[in-house]
C-alpha cells in the first residue's frame, strides 16, 4: 500500500512538473511575438534608394568620360592656338575645335544636372512618402487643414487645384522676387513614372520652406487654397535638399 501511495505522489509531481513548463512556455512565447513582415511602403522605399544608387553610379561612370572628352578637347585647343600661330593650320580648324570643347562642356552639365535631379526627385518621393506615413499613424493630424511637424508642413488646401493653374504660383514669384520659380520637377517625372507614382498633377520647387523666398510661396499657396507639402528634411546616405511640393501628394497607381 506504502508502495502504491509513493507511485501516486511521484505521477502527481511529474505531472504537475510539466504543467509548470507548458505554461512557462506559453508565457514565453507571448513576450517575444514574431516580427512584423516588410510593409508595402518599406519595400517601395528600398526599391527607390537601390535604384536611385544604380542610376547615380550609370550617370557618374558618364560624368568621368564626358570630363575625359573635356580635358582632351581643351588640349586640342591649345595645340590649334600654336598651329594657328605659327600658320600651320586655317582659323576655321581652331574654332570647330572650340566648339567641339563647348559641346563636351555641356555635356558635362547636363550629367551633374541629371545627377541633381535624380537626388531632388527621390527625396521628394520619400519624404512625401513618410509623411503620409506619420499622417496615417495620427488620425488627429489627419483631420487637421494644416498639419505641422518638426520635418514637414501640410496644407490640404481646397478641392479645386489643377497643374494648369501653376502660371498664377509663376507669376506671383516673378511678380514678387523678380526672377523665374525654381522648378525642379513639373507634372510627371522619370522617377515617378518608373514607380507608378502619380505626380502629374504636382510640382516640386527648390526652395526652401523656412527661407524668406519659401514663407512668401507657402503664404500665397495657403491664401489660394492650393494644397502643398512643404519639406524640412533630407534623407540621410540618399539624397538631400528640402522643398515645397505643390500639390497633392504622390500616390502609387
Amino acid at each position: 500500500m506504502i508502495k502504491r501511495n509513493r507511485m501516486v505522489w511521484l505521477i502527481v509531481v511529474v505531472l504537475t512538473a510539466l504543467s509548470v513548463d507548458v505554461s512557462a512556455q506559453r508565457r514565453t512565447r507571448k513576450k517575444t511575438p514574431p516580427p512584423a513582415p516588410q510593409t508595402e511602403l518599406a519595400k517601395l522605399r528600398e526599391e527607390f534608394v537601390n535604384a536611385t544608387k544604380d542610376y547615380k553610379t550609370s550617370l557618374q561612370k558618364l560624368l568621368t568620360i564626358y570630363e575625359g572628352n573635356v580635358t582632351k578637347a581643351e588640349e586640342k585647343v591649345e595645340l590649334s592656338k600654336k598651329l594657328l600661330a605659327e600658320g600651320l593650320i586655317a582659323r576655321s580648324q581652331l574654332e570647330e575645335n572650340e566648339r567641339a570643347l563647348v559641346i563636351a562642356k555641356e555635356k558635362v552639365s547636363e550629367t551633374k544636372r541629371q545627377m541633381t535631379n535624380a537626388d531632388e526627385q527621390i527625396a521628394a518621393v520619400l519624404v512625401e512618402t513618410a509623411a503620409d506615413e506619420q499622417i496615417a499613424k495620427d488620425l488627429r493630424l489627419a483631420r487637421q487643414r494644416l498639419v505641422r511637424t518638426a520635418a514637414f508642413t501640410r496644407f490640404i488646401g481646397g478641392p479645386g487645384w489643377n497643374l494648369s493653374e501653376a502660371w498664377k504660383v509663376q507669376r506671383f514669384f516673378s511678380d514678387t522676387f523678380k526672377k523665374q520659380l525654381p522648378i525642379a520637377v513639373f507634372g510627371q517625372g522619370p522617377i515617378h513614372e518608373r514607380w507608378r507614382l502619380n505626380h502629374r498633377n504636382a510640382m516640386d520647387i527648390q526652395l526652401h520652406p523656412d527661407g524668406v523666398e519659401g514663407q512668401a510661396l507657402l503664404n500665397f499657396l495657403q491664401r489660394n487654397g492650393i494644397p502643398y507639402l512643404a519639406f524640412r528634411s533630407a534623407i540621410p546616405g540618399t539624397a538631400t535638399g528640402p522643398h515645397i511640393h505643390i500639390g497633392r501628394p504622390s500616390h502609387r497607381y
